[in-house]
């Protein structure tokens, strides 16, 4: 089935057709208006270079200036390979369609809403037959049905005409065209966005994104840039204060030295509020009492850091480096940013 965009916006197009395997561009007068677009034929020079095959109206009362306007815009340049000329159903629209199609040109004969403007249109030789489906299903038809019919009317008499799904309203009508069989679709962009979507799609990505993660990335390249790392000899409000500018729950004690002597966090602070009241904030880190802390070296794997935060329920571990405290990683440092 032929996927083609339909739109006269110009940075949807280019966003669309930068997929790659888009088969062409439908676009219509009513879309080049809303867009504001003055200069028609400008503008469809313009889009023929953009996409492979670019569909246009071609407009007249009668079939001779149909033809007329169909041959006016291949004089600007256009390539006929590449031009598929849309015309509005009408005794003569498929009169000018077998006309066009006696010279080469492609036709796709648009605006239907019956089976027998569609069998006249394919008995015309038209290349397209474009029943709009959102339209009739706004005035209470069944639209499905009609395009099915069509399609069956294609593959019954052979004719060698592509039945185009169009007037797409939203993602159902894309599955609607793939089980009615029809040859081509036309879907504006906010639609075909959608195509690709799927929730449990999105959650098995990031799981295996976030699995990939554990198993390439290293503890030094998850860290945050900042260190947080006191001194012993400031005092607890000191500390307060660093933890508050670092951004941690924790921050690194250490000597003269550089050497790590513990691990202090805000859950300490509360346990040494509430055991000793607010006159504590004077004390030094240095006479506190630390536990050995759960540290990891900055050059193993994630994975390592995942099993050690499982092992020992906590949210932040001391990264090391060379036994010199390197920074802090935080158990959200897993996820992917």
């Amino acid at each position: 089935m032929e996927l083609y965009l339909d739109s006269a916006n110009l940075k949807e197009i280019e966003e669309g057709f930068k997929l790659g395997f888009l088969n062409g561009l439908t676009t219509t007068p009513t879309f080049m208006q809303r867009e504001g677009i003055t200069d028609i034929d400008g503008m469809i020079v313009k889009l023929s270079k953009m996409v492979p095959v670019l569909q246009i109206e071609a407009l007249g009362n009668t079939a001779e200036e149909v033809v007329k306007e169909a041959r006016r815009q291949l004089d600007l340049g256009l390539d006929p390979n590449r031009t598929v000329f849309k015309i509005p159903v009408s005794l003569e629209g498929v009169r000018a369609c077998h006309l066009l199609r006696k010279e080469g040109l492609l036709v796709n004969v648009h605006l239907v809403y019956t089976l027998q403007q569609a069998y006249m249109a394919m008995h015309a030789g038209a290349t397209y037959v474009c029943p709009l489906v959102g339209r009739l299903q706004d005035q209470g038809h069944d639209a499905l049905a009609l395009v099915s019919q069509c399609v069956e009317a294609v593959n019954f008499y052979g004719y060698q005409t592509k039945i185009m799904f169009s007037s797409v309203r939203n993602a159902e009508h894309v599955r609607n065209a793939i089980n009615l069989g029809v040859h081509t679709i036309t879907v504006p962009l906010k639609i075909l966005k959608t195509l690709t979507d799927n929730n449990f799609t999105t959650l098995g990505t990031e799981q295996f994104l976030s699995d990939t993660r554990l198993m390439t990335v290293r503890v030094r390249e998850a860290i945050n840039s900042i260190n947080p790392v006191v001194k012993s000899s400031a005092n607890l409000k000191d500390a307060i204060v660093k933890m508050t500018e670092f951004g941690f729950g924790s921050i690194t004690v250490v000597n003269d030295n550089g050497e790590v002597m513990g691990v202090f966090t805000d859950g300490d602070l509360r346990r040494l509020l509430q055991a000793d009241g607010e006159h504590i904030l004077s004390k030094k880190l240095a006479e506190l009492t630390y536990k050995t802390p759960i540290s990891i070296d900055g050059g193993v794997l994630l994975n390592e850091a995942a099993l050690l935060f499982k092992k020992t329920n906590v949210d932040t571990i001391l990264v090391t480096e060379n036994g010199k405290p390197a920074g802090m990683l935080d158990i959200q440092d897993l996820k992917n940013d």
